[in-house]
């Protein structure tokens, strides 16, 4: 564990390489290139284009609306695309002028996690361009839509089996180290629930049908996944405590997996034809499917308050000094949690809810704006993207 500067330098991020005798917390330390930069250009960086797919899909979903809100959305989701393209081009560049750095970050105990971020940056772009780019009349468009969502639920099962494949057959892990980044590989494949809820109502009822069936396996999935990982977190937390400071925003990771999946049932259920009825005998019918639906909505809805809660305390109580990428934790999983406290007012028709959504939006923003500052600053002052400072070495 790290607490301010001590039992760190130079040579934990850099494998060796030179200055390790430099303590990497020194605001005077040496200054690196680019291309020296670049090695430590971690998967991690896919945290911000995940965080502003989730900020304009939030914006879509606002239950005030006022003029111009959905150009801001429809703003904020092209420079979301931007930010992909480059990170994506900047991933390469990394790969390229440093030979088996993709092993290496796949491999890594710490960053490989965050692969599965890239994937996560492609559900909220599928989401966004479903929301934003898609007329309601356009079939050929409706077709494609759905040719990803099929395409995206294959690879990111195969990523969900053969990440934690690879987990369980190379890597040792106690569990005093447990971090809410473990939960990351099983994250895409659950945002296809998340997808689904999305695209289903869009498509014609005999496509919609499956589209929700394997929304809902694939939530299952990663709900299930989710809270066996959560029995592993909590029984870290019971016998080594909370994460070192520096870590403690990730501790919103948590908040995500139940959120989003309160906020698919609910539109999942809403994206099934009103004339569905498996046994055509008007005992099972959609509207108890979608009651069912919000009862289970509520009920994690519930679960994800308290992890909430459990990260805002532990934040506060320590607040973290430094800049990591982990910081963008606070924004992404708390989208999920509005998002679904929207979903849930709007059944309800309680306006007084969706006014408290307003006001947790507002907060979100404005934390969407403190870390991205923080971010371009620790770029800039090279807090992150230097020896020792990334995900690309060992910190628990």
């Amino acid at each position: 564990m790290v607490e301010g500067k001590e039992g760190h330098n130079l040579e934990h991020g850099s494998n060796g390489h030179e200055h390790s005798d430099i303590d990497i917390y020194d605001p005077n330390r040496p200054k690196l290139g680019i291309r020296q930069r670049m090695h430590h250009f971690t998967w991690a960086w896919f945290t911000l284009p995940m965080s502003t797919g989730g900020l304009s899909l939030l914006i879509f979903a606002q239950p005030h609306q006022f003029p111009g809100l959905r150009q801001i959305g429809l703003f904020v989701y092209i420079v979301n695309i931007i930010i992909f393209t480059c990170l994506t081009f900047a991933m390469l560049s990394r790969f390229f002028l440093h030979h088996g750095d993709f092993y290496r970050s796949l491999s890594h105990p710490r960053e490989g996690f965050f692969f599965p971020t890239y994937f996560l940056s492609i559900a909220t772009l599928i989401t966004s361009t479903q929301r934003y780019a898609i007329p309601d009349d356009d079939n050929t468009l409706k077709w494609a839509i759905q040719t990803v969502f099929w395409g995206y639920v294959v690879i990111t099962l195969i990523l969900a089996v053969g990440q934690y494949s690879f987990v369980f057959a190379v890597h040792n892990f106690g569990l005093q180290t447990m971090m809410p980044t473990w939960i990351l590989p099983i994250f895409p494949i659950m945002l296809s629930g998340t997808i689904a809820s999305v695209i289903a109502d869009t498509q014609p009822d005999i496509t919609a049908v499956p589209i929700v069936i394997a929304g809902m396996s694939c939530q299952g999935l990663g709900l299930s996944v989710a809270v066996m990982m959560y029995a592993h977190m909590v029984g870290r937390l019971m016998s080594a405590g909370l994460p070192n400071r520096e870590h403690r925003p990730g501790l919103f990771m948590n908040v995500g997996p139940p959120a989003f999946t309160a906020l698919a049932f609910i539109g999942m259920a809403n994206g099934l034809p009103d004339t569905f009825d498996r046994e055509m005998d008007g005992f099972i019918d959609v509207y108890l499917i979608r009651t069912f639906a919000i009862i289970g909505a509520i009920f994690l809805w519930a679960l994800s308050l308290w992890w909430f809660g459990i990260a805002v305390v532990a934040v506060i109580s320590s607040p973290p000094k430094y800049f990591h990428l982990g910081w963008w934790a606070m924004v992404f999983p708390n989208t999920g949690f509005i998002l679904a406290t929207i979903s849930i007012g709007k059944e309800f028709k309680v306006d007084s809810v969706l006014w408290v959504t307003t006001g947790m939006s507002i907060c979100l923003l404005l934390t969407y704006c403190f870390v991205l500052y923080n971010h371009i600053r620790a770029v800039i002052v090279q807090d992150i993207m230097y020896p020792g400072r990334d995900e690309d070495v060992n910190d628990h």
